[in-house]
């Protein structure tokens, strides 16, 4: 087992942050999040499609680069210690997965060499109204009409969804894949202005339905990738608050001396500090059996949950209030890590749900 990244990823991990520096500066990412436009910087989307790493599970015949979860959560800890608005999480990781997962080549070859080469992208409709994952089995109906397959019902907290090319819908008949532009969006008002969520309504919708055999564990399969991948996205905000927050400790000067200096300041830094490591050793192990050990990974998957989800959002809560009265105002960047973080911790269920996953994984 592997808990520290070797070259090649170090690597990797310095070209994605070298051109988020480039292309993606806090002013750009607050561009993006006041446009009432889609929501996605699209030329940043094209530049990570150049880098490679759109594609990064997607097989070679796909266009991909049949890297591994490792690569692919290098990448997510970069994109989010800058909340990068781009559709990583719904196209590359969501979307990506529920594709391999189904294992249908031609459903691959029409949805995986537009999303590895930033062409197009993709959304995955899986929970209710209440935010259940895998729920929208129970709102979304499919019906045969003659030779073909309509869908009827709502699914909600479909990521980047009012702009994505295809949607990939689990529905009470299975998998289906629908057209964009056939869905019927309506944009869901969440606390995170950084990551754009719809909610997919669908009213005699034109679908094909993908062959599978056991929807419900493509789903879980899904799940736990996806909760791997989320988690290296929680631990790149973890490690920005806890690096703005020393540096912001170090030149803010209270009473002739730096706040930095004070003990209650240092042990909550220290703190800080702590639980990243804790966090970074957990998605490292978590990522390291997605690749290696996949028997195992419903167990890390749910620890990397029930670890780095409440994590992140303490360690964003407190690096708030560390920063005193500057970080509750709207201009400064803390109020938005606090709320991806928030945001993030209930995305693919509750810490209860994470909880009672990793109990019914370790048969508790």
């Amino acid at each position: 087992m592997r808990l520290l990244l070797d070259e090649e990823q170090t690597r990797l991990a310095d070209s994605v942050r070298a051109l988020l520096a480039d292309h993606c500066p806090p002013q750009r990412v607050r561009e993006v999040m006041a446009d009432d436009g889609p929501g996605i910087d699209r030329p940043l989307w094209t530049q990570l499609a150049k880098l490679g790493v759109t594609g990064l599970l997607t097989p070679d015949r796909f266009g991909g680069s049949e890297a591994g979860h490792v690569e692919r959560c290098v990448v997510l800890a970069e994109l989010g210690g800058v909340l990068a608005p781009v559709p990583y999480l719904s196209s590359a990781v969501l979307a990506t997965d529920v594709v391999l997962a189904l294992g249908e080549d031609a459903l691959a070859e029409e949805l995986l060499p537009g999303i590895a080469a930033g062409r197009q992208t993709a959304a995955v409709a899986a929970a209710d109204a209440g935010g259940r994952w895998g729920s929208a089995a129970e709102s979304v109906r499919a019906a045969r009409d003659g030779g073909h397959w309509r869908l009827a019902g709502e699914a909600a907290f479909v990521v980047d969804g009012g702009t994505a090319d295809h949607v990939l819908v689990y529905t009470d008949h299975g998998w289906f894949v629908v057209d964009g532009g056939a869905v019927s969006w309506r944009p869901s008002r969440t606390l995170d202005p950084t990551r754009r969520m719809a909610r997919a309504e669908f009213a005699g919708t034109s679908a094909r339905q993908v062959p599978c055999n056991d929807p419900a564990a493509v789903l879980e399969v899904v799940w736990q990738r996806a909760a791997v991948a989320l988690a290296a996205e929680q631990l790149g905000g973890m490690r920005r608050v806890l690096d703005d927050t020393v540096e912001y400790a170090t030149v803010r000067v209270q009473f002739g001396r730096p706040i930095g200096s004070q003990q209650a300041v240092k042990h909550a830094c220290a703190d800080l500090y702590a639980s990243c490591e804790q966090a970074e050793a957990v998605l490292w192990h978590a990522a390291w059996t997605a690749d290696h050990d996949p028997a195992a990974l419903p167990e890390a998957a749910a620890l990397a949950q029930v670890v780095l989800g409440p994590a992140a959002f303490d360690t964003a809560a407190s690096g708030l209030q560390l920063h005193g009265g500057i970080g509750y105002t709207w201009e400064h960047d803390a109020h938005l890590y606090y709320k991806r973080a928030k945001t993030s911790e209930l995305l693919l269920g509750t810490p209860a749900d994470h909880r009672a996953r990793l109990a019914d994984a370790l048969s508790l």
